[in-house]
């Protein structure tokens, strides 16, 4: 499950936040929509436990790969690992076999890549690589800031799939996002605005 509840949140004494509420069930897609600067970015933060609320509470905060992923918009790939070893690291932080690794960068397109660093590939090819790491351990909470804000129409098409699986295997995910095609999939659209989600 994420959960927020009455979820607090300024920064340099401005509210961003102000009294979110939010429940996101097993095997449920959200998409969280509304302006930059709205606090959408600020609210996954806090529900992943990269920050904490002035007031309220989230769920699931810190937690293992197993239990909650993140894709981030800055994707956070170690530069020092190929994108195989970075799909495969929640694997191993979680003491389970590594598998399915090049099944699941194929099927997003950058099967021929595995080998390479982030520098060596795009944006776009991080940002799939990225994905494929969020998704590779079966999390029971799912986050995406922007899932595919650098992604061509097709690798957009493979990457949508991709989180839709996670629901339907079990997943919440919660995505912010502006793009329609991710809107389309979902089972609920919300909108973050002045501070409140509705």
């Amino acid at each position: 499950m994420i959960q927020a509840c009455g979820v607090h949140r300024a920064f340099g004494g401005v509210s961003v936040l102000r009294g979110v509420d939010l429940t996101i069930g097993a095997g449920e897609l959200v998409t969280l929509s509304g302006p930059s600067g709205s606090g959408k970015t600020a609210l996954l933060s806090l529900l992943c436990g990269f920050d904490f609320p002035d007031s309220g509470s989230v769920l699931p905060g810190p937690a293992s790969w197993s239990a909650c992923a993140v894709l981030p918009q800055s994707l956070g790939l170690a530069t020092e690992l190929t994108l195989e070893e970075n799909v495969a690291l929640p694997l191993r932080l979680t003491g389970r076999p590594v598998a399915g690794v090049t099944e699941l960068l194929a099927e997003l397109g950058i099967g021929t890549l595995g080998a390479r660093f982030p520098a060596q590939v795009s944006f776009g090819q991080q940002q799939r690589a990225a994905l494929a790491r969020a998704v590779i351990a079966r999390p029971s909470a799912l986050l995406a800031d922007e899932p595919t804000a650098h992604l061509d129409a097709v690798s957009a098409v493979a990457a949508v799939g991709l989180l839709r699986r996670a629901a339907d295997e079990g997943a919440a995910v919660l995505i912010a996002t502006h793009h329609d095609a991710v809107h389309e999939v979902a089972d609920r659209v919300l909108v973050l605005a002045d501070g409140q989600v509705r």
